[in-house]
């Protein structure tokens, strides 16, 4: 990747990191509870609405829309905020999520032929060992469900992941709106059945504040913005070679909830997080292998080359990887 793009991804590292915070503190308004599929579908709701009124829908299949949808939107969502309300800590989920990263770069090499160099597989496997070593160490004090379910979030997110990778969308912002379309109504019912009409019905009309802005935060920089720079990313490079800088998400993440939530990192997480970072300096600066990018243009109105015609963008033309 080059020297624009790295940086790129790690601004959306830093918004992804800080999003744990965010989350956090919309779960736990003032001491109430909010229903986290209801949460997840609020979120979703302010990614949508008024944008996919102005926004193209992106140049692929309704297939694909549905399966970024599903799989990064609501399913990696609708599990995490979960697992975080059934009390795993802010700074913990922001780690364990990361086991995406190797879920990815799997999947990638199995159903996308993405075979990633040694040097990237010796850095997927260290910043593994990292989560590995703080999961270990926390592991007293973290309920086992939430674990696990984080760890189904992260699962989801990178079959997400490869489903945006495969439809190569020309815009990353168009995927993240459209795609977000297919989450508020079935998570919102699915609230309904799982808490029950009076429990939201009493959330809705008594939205705190800290709610309201974190998932305004939620939706428009670390949808919004993160995702359709991710979404993009993924269509310009291998994803062996952008998904190691969602190892620097557990750093921010953790970083900031000592900073807003009082949760002290342990020395095991310290020694993971180094480990994580090393990972990071050998996957994503190893000279793995190489790919021309094109030009990232979120929400740009390209169009995807397709056989027999050539790929065009007004007002000049885009020579695609």
């Amino acid at each position: 990747m080059n020297l624009r793009h790295s940086a790129l991804a790690v601004l959306v590292a830093i918004l992804w990191g800080v999003n744990f915070v965010a989350i956090d503190l919309g779960l736990h308004a003032n001491g109430r509870d909010v229903p986290p599929l209801l949460f997840v579908a609020f979120r979703f709701l302010l990614v949508v609405f008024p944008f996919i009124l102005f926004i193209r829908k992106p140049d692929v299949g309704w297939k694909a829309i549905v399966g970024v949808g599903l799989f990064m939107s609501a399913g990696q969502f609708g599990l995490l905020y979960l697992g975080m309300a059934l009390g795993m800590p802010a700074g913990l989920a922001s780690l364990v999520l990361q086991a995406q990263v190797l879920f990815t770069v799997l999947l990638a090499a199995r159903f996308l032929g993405e075979r990633p160099s040694w040097r990237q597989m010796l850095g997927v496997v260290l910043g593994v060992a990292g989560l590995a070593v703080v999961a270990l160490g926390r592991s007293a004090v973290a309920p086992v469900l939430p674990l696990m379910i984080v760890l189904a979030a992260a699962l989801s997110w990178a079959i997400g992941n490869i489903v945006a990778r495969h439809s190569k969308a020309a815009s990353g912002l168009g995927l993240v709106v459209w795609s977000g379309a297919v989450v508020p109504i079935p998570l919102a019912g699915l609230s309904l059945l799982v808490d029950g009409p009076d429990i939201v019905w009493a959330t809705l009309n008594d939205l705190q504040p800290a709610t309201i802005l974190s998932a305004i935060y939620t939706a428009v920089f670390a949808s919004l913005v993160g995702y359709g720079i991710w979404n993009r990313l993924l269509t310009l490079y291998p994803s062996s070679d952008v998904v190691p800088f969602t190892l620097l998400v557990p750093v921010v993440g953790m970083t900031a909830a000592w900073l807003v939530l009082n949760e002290i990192p342990t020395p095991a997480e310290i020694l993971g997080g180094l480990i994580l970072l090393l990972g990071v300096a050998i996957a994503v600066l190893g000279g793995g292998r190489k790919s021309r990018p094109g030009k990232l243009v979120v929400g740009s109105a390209l169009r995807l080359q397709t056989p027999g015609k050539r790929a065009e963008r007004a007002p000049q033309r885009v020579r695609r990887a």
